[in-house]
């Protein structure tokens, strides 16, 4: 879990770190003091901020310091995280959505990724912590980063849609070992099993499905600083999210299918359960109302007085006993 730092009244720094980007590639950190009056110096050079969107002093500061509208700022802040984009004169505004690596998290808690951009500045915001950024930030900070704000963007997107693919693999593993498995021995641990699946594909597709969208709003009508380059890498991050959109599809329907097999084993066992007792009851019947009217305790029963009745009688309830099986296994009922 990331250690979280705190400025000098005592409160939550809402700077997580900054960058300039030198515009090929490289990168030198800023500080908060030399962030509210930057200007490029060199020609491609661009300002990253990764803020805390839960830190008390973010709003003021994006309104005020770095001069985003209060509108656009409480969009920033805000809890609302279904995926969305929207353009703003000059700069591009979104909230996407990544899957939740962090300790003891399930792959439907997802975390939103807000960001704002006016082709000089990005300035990205997060609630709980996320690889993603950390994972570019290391790309720029090895030289090897995003040359202008588009690709930075660009950069982002495709590592948060590349790293929902882990969470996809993974659940067809786990199809693939259920349905390897024997499913009458194994039923207590299947079903709970399978119900996650299900889960997790349905909510991976309510949080995906919005975001499939807002990715083509941002390939559609990003401002003019989002080059033709950047808008075909976001292209190919849109082709590989539905792939991802149809592997969860197929998923959901093989957890389903599976589902629908154990049920139906479980229901066919039962039939078969009732159906063998039905069969005892049928062949314990006769016999039953036999030894029963052989046993009513009153005057006249005949071999009372006989010692051999007993085995006349077993010799009767035996005979019953064939003949019954006889029949039933001519009915094909056993």
């Amino acid at each position: 879990m990331e250690q979280i730092e705190t400025d000098a009244t005592g409160g939550m720094d809402p700077l997580i770190f900054g960058r300039l980007l030198d515009g090929n590639g490289g990168s030198k950190p800023i500080g908060r003091t030399e962030v509210d009056n930057w200007k490029p110096s060199t020609p491609g050079e661009i300002m990253w901020l990764h803020l805390r969107r839960h830190a008390r002093e973010v709003k003021p500061w994006l309104i005020e310091d770095l001069g985003i509208s209060e509108t656009t700022a409480e969009l920033l802040v805000s809890d609302s995280t279904r995926p969305r984009a929207l353009r703003e004169g000059n700069a591009l505004v979104a909230t996407l959505r990544g899957i939740n690596f962090n300790p003891d998290a399930r792959p439907e808690d997802m975390i939103s990724l807000q960001l704002w951009c006016d082709g000089v500045r990005l300035i990205t915001l997060r609630k709980n912590p996320m690889q993603t950024p950390r994972d570019v930030l290391t790309m720029v900070d090895g030289g090897n980063g995003p040359r202008d704000a588009g690709g930075l963007i660009a950069e982002i997107v495709e590592q948060l849609v590349t790293r929902m693919n882990q969470t996809i693999v993974d659940m067809n593993a786990q199809i693939d070992e259920l349905e390897a498995m024997d499913i009458e021995d194994n039923y207590e641990r299947i079903l709970p099993k399978i119900t996650a699946i299900r889960r997790n594909c349905l909510a991976l597709k309510r949080h995906m499905s919005p975001q499939h969208e807002a990715l083509e709003r941002i390939s559609r009508d990003a401002p003019e600083w989002f080059d033709i380059d950047d808008r075909r890498e976001i292209g190919e991050s849109i082709a590989r999210l539905q792939r991802y959109l149809d592997d969860i599809d197929i998923s959901k329907e093989s957890a389903v299918v599976l589902q629908d097999e154990l049920r139906a084993r479980s229901v066919a066992s039962s039939e078969h359960a009732t159906y063998m007792l039905t069969i005892v009851a049928g062949i314990f019947l006769p016999l039953g109302f036999l030894t029963g009217l052989m046993g009513i305790n009153v005057g006249g029963m005949p071999g009372v007085n006989n010692p051999d009745a007993f085995w006349f009688v077993v010799a009767i309830c035996a005979t019953l006993l064939f003949v019954l099986l006889f029949l039933f296994k001519r009915w094909n009922w056993l």
